[in-house]
């Protein structure tokens, strides 16, 4: 039987710190809330997008995904992409009963 393992780190509030690598990539360094470090090594093109989105959005989360490997102090991000997500504020709904009383107090 074959398995794949693949991994999808969230994170928010500042990007992680990265450090120049190899072949035009970015190394960056993650803990989750157990203490366990991910390392990854991100594509530096996707790095700036990743960069000028945070600049942009006034609210955001981002996401390191990719394929789940062993690292010298923790897990290894292999093959790593980065994406950067706006987050929206959300709507506040009124429930239909509310809706209908407060139009029929208005008329």
């Amino acid at each position: 039987m074959e398995a794949k393992s693949e991994v999808i780190i969230k994170f928010s509030g500042s990007l992680p710190t990265a450090t120049p690598a190899e072949n035009k990539k970015v190394e960056i360094s993650l803990t989750d809330q157990n203490g366990i470090v991910f390392s990854a090594q991100i594509n530096a093109k996707s790095w700036r997008k990743a960069e000028a989105n945070v600049a942009e959005f006034a609210d955001w989360a981002g996401t390191v995904s990719g394929k789940l490997g062993r690292g010298a102090d923790g897990f290894e991000v292999i093959d790593a992409g980065i994406q950067i997500f706006e987050k929206k504020p959300k709507e506040v709904k009124l429930e239909v009963g509310a809706a209908v009383s407060e139009a029929g107090a208005s008329s």
